[in-house]
Formats: structure tokens, C-alpha cells, sequence
């Protein structure tokens, strides 16, 4: 019975090639044995090199131990090939300030990862099965999860340099029982999965038997929800994918994501909120603990707010903020300071990483200036002065003739909308007595407007955030 579903389902899916190599993460339980058992059947058909990963997590003194010995000696009976890895569990969970079990699973898959590109393997397989299913999408469920954890646990996702693929997904927790006993395997047993202390386990053993009783096809109703959720959430970050790269605007600035909001408000609310995740997704290494609800909540404050700025923190220093029609996820740092002294002729790079290039031209030499150029008069090529680049300082005016006087670059920052995270980094273009020449890559100075020289100080800017 078990033999004949899970072949159907490997089949109907495409989960294995022939001619591959499998990772199979085995603990010494029933579910990982049947799993290794059921693989050996199908290795010389399939031409599959099994390779057979048991981790120790030292957290059974004694007994974790023993299941590793008791899964190489199966796999050294089976002239298979073994990787026993023992890990410090309790001194990670220490380190980390980790659950128990989150602790685990993180060094677990870790010894799955390393085991895969050592051996260069396609596929990780482990034994998770239909009543685990169950209790995964019931446990989320009551932790108000969102669209994705009712998805459960994928049949097939990438892993390390390969796929993690789940066919048990197909069978129940007593299929698996059935088989062990009737092929002749007495799998080790964890004492702890009896413990109700663990919250799966308290709905494993208390809670699952009685929703069996109402739906005693239950294992099948919610493999097929599952299915279908995970379907719709396929569908939709395929969505959010194509409306995060509609709507980004492209920046200078490292660890920055930045979004017109009109465009992102031209798109369904659902997709609103799976680009929000996306976005978490590309700039977290790990999605934070502290993550909430109320998170997603401020996202959309910030897209309907009236307000031209506002912003709000998220876990690990990364900020969300509204500047005017574009939102910006960015990890906060403190603003950078600089004065730097132009090489005339030459290039200087700023911390930003801006790089300014100057040259000596004459009259004759000099083009119409655009944006990211500003030309400066001076007597003779043996007569520079000294330019400094460095970012805005309390007073700071430019000469502006339509004004006839001077403008506060606070002012002029507020009038282009710059934001406010990055006016106090703004490379900023001085002379010798201290004047503002060039608001970089905003206004030039008009100072000099009237004067024509023999010479010119040509600078360039190679690019900066526009707004």
C-alpha cells in the first residue's frame, strides 16, 4: 500500500530522477527508516546513489548516540554510504537565545547543507508525511499564520545547491507503521514525542484524534488544500515579483528597496501585501522573530497616509519609510560625514562611493552642462584653486539670481523633495572661501554666471539618487 502511493505520487510530481544523489535524512524513527527502506528498493532501478545523513544533537545524553550507532550500522548492513554528524544543541540554544527545537532543526539543516555540496547531491529527502502535514497547517493556523504557512510544507522547494523533496507527504503516520513492521525494521524511538509538554506534541496526541473522528479522511482533505494553497501563493509572488520590479526605482544607495507608491496602489491590496513580504524576503538573511502583524499594518499605513514623510522601525535596524510617492526599506546607519579635497586634474572617490572627476578645459572645450556637470572659470591654468566636496553644514546657503540672494540648501532640499535620510549625506561643492559652488547633481550656484574666462574647472559626477 505504502510502496504503490508514494510511487504514484513520486511519478505524478516528476519529485526524482533516475541517475541522481540523494541526501536522506534519517534519525533511526520510523518515519526516516521506512523513507531510507523504501529509497533502497528503488536505487538500482533508478540508478540512485543514496547517501545517509543521522545527526546527533546531544540532547538525549545517551540516547541520541545510540540512534546515530544504530543508523550507520543499518546503512554499513546496506552498503550504503553514511555521514554521522553530532552537533551541540543546548550550547547553540545558549548562544542564540533559540528554542529547543528551533535550535535543532537550524544545525540539523545545516549538517544536511554541508553533507549536499560535499557530495555535490541533487536531491535532500526526508520523512515528513501526511499527519505531519496535518499538524503543521493546524499549528500555523492557530498562530495566525498568513496565505503562505496554510501551504504547509512543500512536496518539493529549493535546498542548498539542489531540491529537499518530501514523498511521504502522500502517506499516513500509520501506513508508515504498517510497513516498518511488515519489511522487518524496529526503528528507534524518541521518548520525548511522548511528552505533551511540546506544543505538537499535546495536538498530536490529544487534539488530531479527534478531528480523524469527525473527517477520517482528513489526511487527504488538507493534502489537497495544502496543494491548492500552495498553487494560489505560487501564482501571487509571481505577481508580486513582476509589480516589485514595476515599481522600484533604481538607486545609488546600498541596502536600500525604494517603490513608487502610485504604482503600487494601482495593484490589488493582496498583491500590496505579498510585495511587502518580497521585499522582506531580499533584504533579511532570516525573516526576524519580531515580525508581526502590526508590521504589515504600518506598510499600509505609509501607502494611504497623506503625509508627505513618516516612517516606522522593523526588527534589526531596517527602517520603512514614506518620502512624498516612493517608500523605502533601508537598515538604518547613522548619517555619513565627509570633506574631501578635489584632485584637480583627476578623480576623487567619496565614502559614498561617488565618484568626482575634474579636468582643465578651455573656453573652447566647454559643452552644454547638464546635471551631473559644472564648470568653474578661473584666470589661468596655472592659477587653481583649491575645491573641497564634503556634505552640508548649519547655514549652508547657494546664490540663486532669480532670487537675487542666497537659498538655505534646507530649503532647496524640501523644494526637490529629497529625503531626509539623505540630505545630511549630499555631496556638496565648495571653493576656498567657503561658498557653496554646486548643490551636486540639484543646482549649480549662479555666482559666476556673468563671468567668461579663458579656463575652466570641469567637474563631473559619475551618478548619485535622483529624486
Amino acid at each position: 500500500m505504502l510502496t504503490e502511493t508514494v510511487d504514484a505520487y513520486i511519478d505524478h510530481y516528476k519529485l526524482i530522477k533516475s541517475n541522481t544523489t540523494l541526501i536522506v535524512g534519517v534519525s533511526g524513527g520510523p518515519d526516516s527508516m521506512a523513507l531510507l527502506h523504501y529509497l533502497m528498493k528503488k536505487q538500482e532501478m533508478m540508478g540512485l546513489r543514496l547517501v545517509v545523513v543521522s545527526v546527533d544533537h546531544s540532547l538525549r545524553q545517551e540516547g541520541s548516540a545510540q540512534d546515530l550507532a544504530y543508523v550507520r550500522q543499518f546503512a554499513e548492513k546496506n552498503n550504503l554510504i553514511f555521514e554521522g554528524r553530532t552537533v551541540d544543541v543546548p550550547a547553540y540554544k545558549e548562544r542564540y537565545q533559540l528554542g529547543t527545537q528551533e535550535a535543532a532543526r537550524t544545525l540539523r539543516y545545516q549538517a544536511y547543507h554541508d553533507v549536499m555540496q560535499a557530495y555535490e547531491a541533487d536531491y535532500l529527502v526526508l520523512g515528513h508525511h501526511a499527519d505531519d502535514q496535518i499538524e503543521t497547517i493546524f499549528m500555523r493556523l492557530s498562530r495566525n499564520t498568513n496565505l503562505d504557512g496554510l501551504g504547509g510544507m512543500r512536496k518539493a522547494r529549493p535546498f542548498s545547491i539542489g531540491l529537499l523533496i518530501r514523498p511521504f507527504l502522500s502517506v499516513t503516520k500509520d501506513m508508515i507503521t504498517a510497513y516498518c513492521a511488515s519489511v522487518g525494521i524496529e526503528p528507534r524511538l524518541d521518548p520525548s514525542n511522548e511528552h505533551d509538554q511540546y506544543t505538537r506534541n499535546y495536538f498530536r496526541h490529544h487534539i488530531l484524534p479527534l478531528i480523524k473522528e469527525y473527517n477520517p479522511n482528513l489526511d487527504q482533505t488538507i493534502q489537497q488544500f495544502s496543494e491548492h494553497v500552495a498553487d494560489d501563493v505560487d501564482y501571487l509572488n509571481e505577481e508580486a515579483e513582476k509589480l516589485r520590479r514595476l515599481s522600484r526605482v533604481e538607486g545609488s544607495f546600498q541596502d536600500d528597496m525604494i517603490h513608487e507608491i502610485d504604482m503600487i496602489k494601482k495593484h490589488p491590496r493582496a498583491l500590496q501585501r505579498r510585495l511587502f513580504h518580497l521585499i522582506l524576503n531580499y533584504l533579511y538573511d532570516t525573516l526576524p522573530k519580531g515580525l508581526t502583524f502590526r508590521h504589515e499594518q504600518q506598510f499600509f499605513e505609509l501607502l494611504q497616509s497623506e503625509k508627505p514623510n513618516l516612517n516606522f522601525d522593523l526588527p534589526n535596524d531596517l527602517k520603512m519609510l514614506k518620502n512624498y510617492n516612493v517608500i523605502r526599506f533601508s537598515f538604518r546607519k547613522e548619517p555619513l560625514t565627509y570633506e574631501q579635497t578635489l584632485s584637480i586634474p583627476g578623480e576623487t572617490r567619496l565614502p559614498t562611493g561617488v565618484s568626482v572627476f575634474t579636468d582643465i578645459v578651455s573656453k573652447e572645450e566647454v559643452e552644454e552642462s547638464d546635471d551631473f556637470t559644472f564648470y568653474l572659470p578661473i584666470d589661468t591654468k596655472e592659477s587653481i584653486p583649491t575645491l573641497w566636496v564634503r556634505t552640508r553644514q548649519p547655514g549652508d546657503r547657494i546664490y540663486l539670481a532669480y532670487l537675487n540672494g542666497r537659498k538655505k540648501l534646507k530649503s532647496l532640499f524640501i523644494d526637490r523633495k529629497i529625503p531626509l535620510q539623505y540630505r545630511d549625506e549630499w555631496p556638496i561643492l565648495v571653493d576656498e572661501k567657503g561658498r557653496v559652488r554646486w548643490v551636486m547633481g540639484l543646482t549649480k550656484s549662479e555666482d559666476h554666471a556673468e563671468l567668461e574666462k579663458a579656463n575652466y574647472i570641469k567637474v563631473t559626477i559619475s551618478s548619485i539618487h535622483m529624486f
